[in-house]
């Protein structure tokens, strides 16, 4: 389970410049697979169209043509079999690290001494189970990103969304965070789509890194650094890290548009 299919997908938007009305084209018959248990993540210039494929395979937005499947069925706006991480956490600042965790599970449903228990085994999961009862406002940046990690796994979707994550964190933090969800992939196996403007990070988490402009593939690479990835020092050293990287690197830097 977990199977992400995007197939010819576009995206208009009509945007007021000027006092003229004028058409933007974000997304351009866009398509490719995220196989179940797969690590994906979109990268390209700002404005190329990663976070509005993202936002459509969430349901947040709606295509003007093609469609989004998870598992075989359309993407009709949000749904609890994807679990969706922001830039920003998003927390809701009135309630502690745990109701924020809980309110999700909620919406599904859930109540009771279960309910307690998943949000804690969630926050338990990314490190923050000492710091249940904290509002967002007490939390770090790095936390309050682990709360929106532990809110988005608590609900156990097939896939899990993440738009640029840790884009908003200080370097350390952000190092931390990126071990961080290789030890939570390892645990968990969900499928994971993510958009990101860091080139190495695209490069340690993902299976496969797809290089976006203009709304289109323009390169799709494999990552070949086997699974588990512990050794994060290891594996920024390796020469598969520097070849895939030089590759990607390339790719955004170049006008020949290739998929391999």
């Amino acid at each position: 389970m977990g199977e992400i299919n995007v197939v010819d997908l576009s995206k208009r938007f009509s945007i007021m410049v000027d006092g003229r009305l004028q058409s933007v084209q974000a997304l351009n018959h866009l398509s490719f697979t995220v196989r179940k248990r797969e690590v994906v993540a979109l990268i390209g210039p700002s404005g190329c169209g990663k976070t509005t494929a993202l936002r459509i395979a969430m349901g947040l937005e709606s295509a003007s043509g093609g469609k989004v499947t998870v598992d075989g069925r359309e993407v009709k706006g949000c749904g609890h079999d994807r679990g969706m991480v922001f830039q920003h956490a998003e927390l809701l600042p009135w309630l502690t690290a745990m109701q924020n965790v809980m309110f999700g599970l909620e919406m599904k449903g859930m109540r009771g001494t279960r309910l307690r228990n998943t949000a804690m085994q969630y926050l338990d999961l990314v490190g923050l189970k000492d710091s249940y009862h904290r509002r967002p406002h007490q939390l770090s940046g790095g936390m309050q990103q682990r709360v929106g990690i532990a809110r988005a796994l608590a609900i156990d979707p097939t896939v899990l969304l993440m738009d640029e994550p840790f884009g908003a964190l200080d370097a350390q933090t952000r190092e931390d965070l990126q071990e961080e969800l290789l030890k939570i992939h390892e645990r968990t196996h969900k499928t994971m789509l993510f958009v990101t403007h860091d080139l190495d990070e695209s490069v340690l988490l993902a299976d496969r890194v797809m290089v976006m402009q203009h709304g289109r593939c323009r390169r799709l690479s494999m990552c070949p650094m086997p699974r588990p990835r512990h050794d994060m020092a290891a594996l920024r050293g390796s020469a598969e890290f520097a070849a895939t990287r030089y590759k990607i690197w390339r790719a955004l830097h170049t006008a020949d548009a290739t998929v391999h």
